[in-house]
Order: structure tokens, then sequence, then C-alpha cells
């Protein structure tokens, strides 16, 4: 018979009712059978849309976590709770998902790391954008060596008016900074993960807030969106230990023409280049002495008959996820992979900070 997974969710918010629960609910093999929020409404809202009959509600992360039959928790709180709720379930004999970034601060996603060892359980990170297609398929065409030495790359996460204004995005204190940490986390997770390299050298990085109107045009309206004390915009230079080098970009508002959602990036190699944007992948190389430009088709169809059913990104990281628990295998992300990123978005902002370079 297969497994089932009993699931516990804490933090019943925008996160966990856009991408961890349904995504989750798709999945025969989990039940979702424990739901915890501050605010007990939305625990008992999202129970009776995703749970068991007999799922159970807690405004105390704690009291989810002393239930002996949850097997996996998923922690969908504000960047400044991840940690320590993180701990606490791994130390409570649970496996984790946490969401994006790990942490609010490098030395917290250490403690995470610290803790997998010290209990031997299994901890992941929501970076969804490594299981789209794209990234499935530049992750097995730089594996098998099509594109060389990979040693240039652009990390880009650019919005021209896109500050989010709900929740505690606008916290500093709950989120630990703005468009950096928020969405250029996860086109910075893509490219260190393409690449295969986790050892930066030197970062320089400087934060904007330069706008004269930033409310103006921006999506989701204005609340709150002037008086903001996060950065509208980042930069860094980042070389790593090898030699490589990422040029990283990201804003919530900026007077640009040239938008690249979250989880874009370029990566040059020695014998080819390539380039994702949203879930479109660009491949680019020279043969017999002509350039070629190439567009992959990631989509599940082609042929006439049958478009085939295409999964998003945060079904498949939920069903890898839960297989690696059920099979005792190694999550896509690894706890240490993701501390790197903390590591350099942290450096970015104290290069920002002080003016200077930050060494690692």
């Amino acid at each position: 018979m297969e497994k089932i997974v009993k699931v516990g969710i804490i933090g019943c918010g925008g996160i966990a009712n856009h991408k961890h629960m349904p995504a989750l609910s798709k999945l025969g093999n989990v039940r979702m059978v424990a739901f915890c929020d501050i605010i007990e409404e939305r625990a008992i809202a999202a129970k009776e849309e995703y749970g068991t009959e007999d799922a159970k509600v807690y405004v105390d992360y704690r009291d989810l976590i002393s239930d002996p039959e949850i097997e996996v928790v998923h922690v969908c709180t504000p960047n400044r709770e991840h940690a320590d709720i993180t701990i606490d379930s791994l130390y409570a004999g649970k496996h984790v998902m946490c969401e994006k970034p790990m942490a609010k601060t490098a030395a917290d996603a250490r403690r995470m790391c610290e803790a997998v060892k010290a209990t031997g359980k299994k901890l992941t990170i929501g970076y969804q954008h490594r299981h789209k297609g794209a990234s499935v398929f530049a992750k097995n065409y730089i594996d098998a060596g099509r594109l060389g030495e990979a040693y240039y790359a652009n990390c880009l996460a650019i919005r021209r008016r896109g500050t989010p204004n709900w929740g505690v995005f606008l916290n500093e204190e709950e989120q630990g900074g703005g468009p950096l940490i928020d969405i250029a986390t996860h086109s910075l997770d893509l490219t260190l993960y393409l690449m295969d390299n986790y050892e930066p050298e030197m970062v320089v990085g400087q934060t904007h807030k330069k706008l004269e109107h930033p409310e103006a045009g921006n999506i989701w309206g204005d609340n709150g969106v002037s008086t903001t004390p996060l950065e509208e915009a980042a930069c860094a230079f980042i070389r790593m230990k090898n030699g490589a080098t990422i040029m990283l970009e990201t804003s919530w508002a900026l007077n640009t023409d040239a938008e690249f959602q979250e989880g874009s990036c370029r990566i040059c190699g020695s014998r080819a280049g390539l380039s994702i944007k949203r879930n479109e992948l660009k491949i680019n190389s020279v043969e017999f002495d002509r350039r070629i430009d190439n567009t992959v088709n990631t989509e599940a169809g082609g042929v006439a008959f049958y478009d085939g059913d295409n999964p998003t990104p945060a079904e498949i990281e939920a069903a890898r996820w839960i297989q690696a628990v059920i099979d005792d295998t190694e999550p896509v992300v690894l706890p240490q992979q993701a501390m790197v990123v903390s590591e350099i978005l942290e450096a970015i902002y104290e290069s920002a900070k002080t003016g200077k370079a930050v060494y690692f």
C-alpha cells in the first residue's frame, strides 16, 4: 500500500494558500491533518478547505509539533520566524519544508543547518523555480557538459512597479529586507544551482531607494509603498572562489523597460550559453562558424491531439519533497545550498551599508 504522509501547516497566510496547500492537495499520498496560525480564523479556514475531517487547529506551533502522528511540517510564516520554528520542528522529530528565504539572517540559516545535523531529519527550502521545465532542462544540459565551464552569469529579478503591500512585506523587522531578500533570493538560488557553485569569495553590493513616486503605477496600489524603509532596487557583483562572476540585479520598483520576474538568469559557458526568463529557455552557441540561437520547448505537449497536463513548479516541488521523505533520499534543495544564498544576500546588504567589499 502507498505510504500516507501526514503534514502540518504552520502559517496559513498568502504563501500557504496560494502555493503550499493547493500543491499538497494534489498529492494522493498526503493528508493535511493540522493547521496553525496566530489568527485562528485563518487556520480554521485552511482546515475547512484542505484538511482531513478530523484535522486539528492551533494558534501555537509548539502544540502542533508535539503531535507524534505528524511526520512533515511546512513553515509558511514571515521570514523572522523561519529559523526558530524550523529548528523546534526538527528537534520535535519532523521533516521540514520551509518557505524561502531560508532565514532572515545568515546566522539563523547556519543554526538551521546545525539542527539538521544534530537531528538527522530532512530540511528543504521552497525554491520552486528549480522545478519549472526550463530549469530542469537547463540543469540537465549543463550537467551533461554542453555549456562547458560556467563562468559568467546574470542573476535577474526585476519588476518595474510591483511592490507587494499586503501582509508583512513592508515590515523590515519581520522580513529583513525588500526585493533582494524577497525575489532575488529565487534567482540567486537558481543561478548557483545551475552553475553548481556554492563557494563565494567576495561581494560588492548597493541598494537603492530613489524613486520620487514609488506608489505610482504599482500593480497592487499604494497602501504604504511610499513610506516603506526598504530598498526599491539592489545590484551586486559576486566573485566566486574559482573566478566565476555573477552580476545580480533586482527591484520591486524601477524606471526600466525590461522586466525579469524572479527565477530569471543568464549563464555563459566556455562552449555555449543559456538564459531563462519565466519558463522560456533559450540556448546560444556557435556551430560551423555560425551563431545559433534555439528556444527550447519545455511544455509537456507537442502532438496535435494531446496537449498534456503540465503541473506547476509548486506541485512538482511538493511531489519531489514528499517522495524524498518516503524514500529517505536527499531533497532537491539542500539546506547547505540555501544557507549560502542567505550568506550572499546578507553580504550584499552589508556591503551596501558600509560601502566596502565583503569577503567570505
